[in-house]
């Protein structure tokens, strides 16, 4: 299912994904209803298990020479007692918005908001440095959301390692919602009480509805402005069990202005 995966990490996700209520929906619903809490329990299960693949094979790849697109420089690796202030400089020297995203499908094209400066500064920074190049739209929900900025390759791994281990604070006061076309950051499952942001892990709403019940869980910082034919193009790809598809949607990720 996956390109280069070991055998340990493909039987993980056949783990995570046998628990599962195949009738489930991946929405996750407002209500703790017994339905709400088996989304939710699906939703968890997911991201476990691909946290889970992820840290295997950080492990193999720890065994192996290391490659990775990031430039050495000072600012690397970000510590988490450092990230604010290292974030807020770097928004300040670097004042850009836009975004394209290439994939095989076509582009699609984002406006990131200043008023969630933490979250702007740090996709640009990590566009900037080439850190997208490479990975992939590696969760594919229809109806739900397309979620990139993965990888089961080499570079991913060392390039994340290079940047930091660091979680974003949340934005969640600058009142953006998640409506259809929403840019919006992942997170990590486990211990996560504050709801903080993976750094390098972005969806985009797929339901013309919204997804209301991630308001307050995720933080919006950007919106599709132009792609979303191709967002849906993505969206309709085979995957497998984890929402991984089966033929891997890379990207390559550049500034506009």
């Amino acid at each position: 299912m996956f390109k280069q995966l070991s055998f340990v990490a493909i039987l993980l996700v056949l783990f995570f994904a046998s628990c599962e209520d195949k009738e489930t929906s991946s929405k996750k619903g407002v209500s703790q209803s017994p339905e709400a809490l088996k989304a939710q329990q699906k939703e968890d299960s997911i991201q476990r298990a691909r946290d889970s693949i992820f840290e295997l094979r950080k492990q193999e790849l720890a065994r192996k020479d290391k490659q990775t697109m990031i430039e050495k420089n000072d600012m690397f690796p970000i510590v988490q007692e450092e990230l604010i202030p290292t974030l807020t400089q770097y928004g300040k020297n670097n004042q850009e918005t836009r975004v394209r995203i290439k994939t095989k499908f076509g582009n699609i094209e984002v406006q990131l908001y200043r008023d969630t400066p933490l979250h702007r500064a740090n996709f640009i920074m990590l566009v900037k440095n080439q850190y997208f190049n490479n990975t992939f739209f590696h969760r594919v929900a229809p109806g739900f959301v397309i979620q990139g900025g993965n990888a089961d390759n080499q570079i991913t791994a060392s390039s994340r390692g290079d940047v930091g281990n660091y979680l974003i604070p949340s934005e969640f006061e600058a009142g953006h919602k998640h409506t259809y076309g929403s840019f919006s950051a992942a997170k990590y499952s486990e211990q996560n009480v504050s709801k903080a942001s993976s750094p390098f892990e972005f969806f985009i709403v797929m339901d013309k509805n919204g997804t209301p019940h991630l308001n307050n869980d995720h933080t919006v910082y950007g919106k599709v402005i132009r792609g979303m034919d191709v967002a849906e193009k993505i969206a309709q790809v085979k995957t497998g069990d984890s929402e991984w598809p089966i033929d891997n949607v890379e990207m390559d990720i550049e500034i506009l202005n």
